[in-house]
C-alpha cells in the first residue's frame, strides 16, 4: 500500500472509532436506569459541599441542594476561610431551612496539596450517615439528585460519580467550555464506563463512608493531586468499579473568558498526564486533528481533493457530536459547531503542552504539578484567575 493509502486508511479508522464512541455514549446515556437495592431502601444521606467565594450561580446551586425530594438528608457546607464572602449566604440559608438540614463548618485540614479535598475533611468527619455525597459548589442539583446517585449503585460498585453537563453559556468562551465538557469529556467518560473502565469525577461523588474509611478514609484521596484520580485507583485496587449516573448533572456556566477555559483545560490535561499517562497519551486520537491531516495527505487514495477529504472528516465528526448532544439534551445553538471547532483547534496544543508544562492556576494560586507526586501549592503567589469556588471542576 502506498503512503497515501495508509494515511487514508488510518483516517477512515479514526473516523469510524469516533463514530463508535458516539454510538456507545448515546446507548449508555439512554439506557434505562437499573433497579438498585439502595434506591428501594432510601438510606439517610449527607451531602458535603466545599464552597469558596461568590459565583454567578452560587445562590441557585446552593438552594438546589436544599430542596431535594428525598426524605432523609442533610447538607454540610465547608468553608476554608472564616472571612470568605460566601459565609453570609450560607448563614442565611441555615436560617431559612433550619440547622438540622443545613450546617456550616469553617476551617480546612491540610491532608494534601489539593485545596478542595482539604476543605472537605471536616465535613466528612462530621457526617453521621453511611452514605456521603461530595458535591462541588457549582452543581445544579435536580429534585431527584440523590435518587439518581443511588440508582447507579450496584453490588460491585465502589463509587458513583457524575460528570458535569455544561449549560447556560452567556458568551462564546462558555460555549467552548460546553463543547469540552459535553460531547467531548462526558462522552468519553461514559464510553470508558461502558467498556468497564470507569473513571471517577470529583464533581459529584457518592461514597459508602464505612468503605472509604476502611481504605484510608478521605485522606487517602490525597494520594494523587486530583481526588478523582486517587478515587479511581483506590476503588480499582479494592476490586470494585466506578459507575456513572444515568445522566450527568447540570453545571451552569454563565460567562467564561476563553483564556480561563483553555487554562482550566490545561490544568485538567496536566493532571491526567501525571496520573493516567497511557490513557492520556491516546487522547490526541479523540479529536479530528490527526484524522483531518491524514485525510488531506491520503486524499488521492480516497478519490477526493486535498480540501474535500479533511472537510468531510470534520462534517462527519461534528455531525455525530451534534446528534449525540441533541439526543441527550445537552446545550446546542447555531454557534455550537464553531465552539467545537475552537475546542479541537486548541486541544492538540493543550495536549502537547501538558507533557512539558508544570505550573497551572488552581483556585487563584499558582501550582506546580509534577509526575513524581511532589506537587506544591504556592499560596504566596496568586495567579491571575479570579475564579472563585472550585474553578469549574
Amino acid at each position: 500500500m502506498t503512503p497515501a493509502g495508509w494515511a487514508a486508511a488510518i483516517a477512515v479508522l479514526l473516523v469510524v472509532m469516533n463514530l463508535a464512541s458516539q454510538v456507545i455514549a448515546l446507548w449508555r446515556l439512554r439506557r434505562p436506569v437499573q433497579n438498585s437495592a439502595l434506591l428501594a431502601a432510601l438510606p439517610p444521606v449527607t451531602i458535603v459541599r466545599p464552597v469558596r467565594g461568590i459565583e454567578a450561580f452560587s445562590r441557585e446551586t446552593a438552594i438546589s441542594g436544599l430542596e431535594l425530594n428525598y426524605p432523609h438528608y442533610c447538607t454540610i457546607f465547608c468553608v476554608a476561610d472564616a472571612h470568605d464572602p460566601i459565609i453570609p449566604l450560607i448563614e442565611e440559608l441555615i436560617g431559612i431551612y433550619g440547622a438540622e438540614k443545613v450546617r456550616l463548618i469553617v476551617g480546612d485540614v491540610p491532608v494534601s496539596a489539593n485545596p478542595k479535598l482539604n476543605n472537605c475533611v471536616r465535613g466528612w468527619e462530621a457526617a453521621a450517615t453511611d452514605w456521603v455525597i461530595l458535591a462541588d459548589s457549582n452543581v445544579l442539583m435536580p429534585k431527584d439528585y440523590i435518587q439518581r446517585m443511588l440508582a447507579a449503585w450496584q453490588p460491585a460498585t465502589g463509587l458513583v460519580c457524575s460528570t458535569p453537563a455544561g449549560s447556560r453559556p452567556l458568551c462564546i468562551g462558555a460555549e467552548v467550555e460546553c463543547a469540552f465538557l459535553n460531547a467531548f469529556q462526558a462522552r468519553w467518560q461514559y464510553v470508558g464506563e461502558a467498556l468497564g473502565l470507569g473513571f471517577a469525577q470529583g464533581k459529584s461523588m457518592l461514597w459508602n463512608k464505612p468503605f472509604l474509611d476502611a481504605n484510608g478514609g478521605i485522606a487517602a484521596l490525597g494520594a494523587e493531586i486530583a481526588e478523582d484520580a486517587a478515587s479511581t485507583k483506590l476503588v480499582r485496587n479494592t476490586g470494585r468499579q466506578v459507575h456513572l449516573v444515568g445522566q450527568p448533572f447540570e453545571q451552569p456556566l454563565g460567562r467564561r473568558r476563553l483564556r480561563d477555559v483553555v487554562q482550566r483545560q490545561f490544568r485538567w490535561a496536566r493532571l491526567r498526564r501525571v496520573t493516567f499517562l497511557p490513557f492520556f497519551a491516546l487522547e490526541i486520537l479523540s479529536t479530528p486533528f490527526l484524522a483531518a491531516v491524514l485525510a488531506a495527505f491520503g486524499a488521492s487514495a480516497l478519490g477526493l481533493s486535498v480540501w474535500l477529504a479533511p472537510l468531510l472528516v470534520l462534517l462527519v465528526w461534528y455531525a455525530g457530536d451534534i446528534l449525540l448532544s441533541a439526543s441527550v439534551g445537552w446545550f446546542l445553538n447555531w454557534r455550537t459547531p464553531l465552539a467545537m471547532l475552537a475546542r479541537d483547534i486548541a486541544f492538540p496544543g493543550i495536549w502537547a503542552y501538558a507533557f512539558i508544562g508544570g505550573e497551572v492556576s488552581w483556585r487563584g494560586n499558582a501550582m506546580k504539578i509534577r509526575a513524581d507526586g511532589a506537587n506544591k501549592l504556592n499560596d504566596a503567589r496568586p495567579a491571575a484567575s479570579a475564579q472563585a469556588g472550585h474553578d469549574g471542576r
